[in-house]
């Protein structure tokens, strides 16, 4: 079975940094992506980034570029959300999955619990 654990979430203040880690363990195809998605208060899942296992190919939500970076290390095992110059409206909880999918939600099948970050004014 997949399992994913995400760490490294808190509270910050505005304009600082955090990094997210998604630990990764079980059977998981090399050609699957790996990805950070977001819920928002009051709003709907929303798509971060997301990079592949087989290559390091990068895709982002195009709001976010620029101030977001993923990775991942050598075995695809881990993947890193790099959050500078964090915003109150960066308050979400974030979540990383596995699948055959890019940027839709409904493309991952596996998927982390969860952290919380809090950014404050």
């Amino acid at each position: 079975q997949v399992q994913l654990e995400e760490s490294g979430g808190g509270l910050v203040q505005a304009g600082d940094s955090l990094r997210l880690s998604c630990a990764a363990s079980g059977r998981i195809f090399s050609s699957h992506v790996m990805g950070w998605f977001r819920q928002r208060p009051g709003k709907d899942r929303e798509f971060v980034a997301s990079i592949r296992r087989n290559s390091f190919s990068t895709f982002y939500a195009d709001s976010l570029k620029g101030r977001f970076t993923i990775s991942r290390d050598s075995a695809a095992k881990t993947v890193y959300l790099q959050m500078n110059s964090l915003k109150p409206e960066d308050t979400a909880v974030y979540s990383c999955a596995i699948g055959p999918g890019l940027t839709e939600a409904r493309d991952f099948f596996h998927w982390g619990q969860g952290t919380q970050v809090t950014v404050s004014s």
